[in-house]
């Protein structure tokens, strides 16, 4: 780890102007930046720390959404009763993620600016050849061990995955993440590698997340999060969805479905033609697995991430159909 220079923001406002300065970086729970730093990524020439300012870690849950403040802790919202009963996929997503030492150190915004956990990425003395650290070195990852690795949204450029849980159910329920004059859906906050994998989030210089926010709808009130992962605890997803659903007076007819998938892509990934083709038809396993089928539409695997094409189909339709008898 170099020498940086390390700067206390007094305000949001001074946090931006500081933040905007060649070489700058943010500094909140430090779960992410403290690790990329001390494998060689991270490089900041100025940290500066927002972690103590004030009205960024409130949580706000009522009739009309959410709204979580940049600085809440993922442990805080996690456990937070509004946040339990309106958005449950977001309280299971946030205590599926991590262990329970980061969830009380890493903010929500962190959360979301966590990078990829490529291992090519975050090994820079093995791997010299990463678009994401150098761009147009190349992948060392295309032809590499591709186990991890994403298959959906990928490209030439670029085939890591988007490591994240929270992100995934925020992107199911139209979540915004607010950028202080800004504001961006969190789907359009997380950009697709393209020819420009150094680039992962839609967050400009001198910008910072001051708050994510969640409309209220009946499809989030009856949610879940199903994550499935080599092992039960602090271990990222080989595959996850974020469903909710409502159903029709009848009980039987989909009404709304939501349904965002992780572990699988190189962002949160919304699959929108399950939702599409579930959407007024009765809730039917046979009818639940063959739209489910549609999630992983123009996958591409690199040889060992091909079970991932099989095993998100099943977690999707899991999930739906856990999510349908909850409803």
């Amino acid at each position: 780890m170099r020498d940086f220079s390390y700067l206390r923001a007094t305000s949001p406002a001074a946090a931006r102007e500081a933040a905007a300065l060649p070489g700058a970086m943010l500094l909140a729970g430090g779960t992410t930046l403290v690790d990329l730093a001390k494998c060689g990524v991270a490089e900041p020439d100025t940290l500066v720390d927002i972690s103590h300012l004030k009205g960024l870690d409130t949580i706000e849950v009522g009739e009309h959404g959410a709204r979580l403040g940049a600085l809440a802790k993922m442990s805080q919202v996690a456990g937070h009763d509004g946040i339990k009963s309106r958005f449950p996929a977001v309280s299971e997503a946030l205590w599926q993620a991590a262990s329970a030492q980061i969830r009380n150190m890493a903010s929500i915004g962190g959360n979301l600016m966590q990078r990829t956990r490529c291992p090519y990425f975050r090994d820079p003395a093995n791997f010299s050849a990463c678009n994401k650290r150098e761009p147009g070195s190349g992948c060392s990852a295309i032809g590499g061990v591709t186990r991890g690795h994403a298959v959906l949204g990928t490209s030439e450029a670029c085939i890591a995955m988007y490591p994240g849980d929270l992100a995934v159910a925020l992107v199911a329920f139209d979540a915004t993440v607010h950028l202080g004059e800004r504001q961006l859906s969190v789907d359009d906050f997380f950009l697709l590698p393209g020819t420009t994998p150094e680039r992962e989030h839609a967050i400009q210089p001198g910008e910072m997340i001051t708050a994510i926010s969640i409309p209220a709808s009946a499809a989030a009130r009856r949610s879940t999060y199903l994550k499935v992962r080599d092992r039960q605890s602090y271990e990222f997803a080989a595959a996850s969805a974020a469903v909710g659903i409502e159903l029709e007076a009848d009980g039987r007819t989909i009404r709304d479905l939501r349904v965002a998938l992780g572990g699988v892509a190189t962002k949160p990934w919304r699959a929108r033609a399950v939702e599409e083709a579930l959407k007024g038809k009765v809730l039917e396993e046979d009818a639940v697995r063959r739209a489910s089928l549609l999630a992983v539409e123009g996958a591409v695997d690199h040889g060992a991430n091909h079970y991932k094409i099989e095993l998100a189909p099943r977690v999707v339709a899991r999930a739906i159909l856990k999510t349908g008898a909850m409803a």
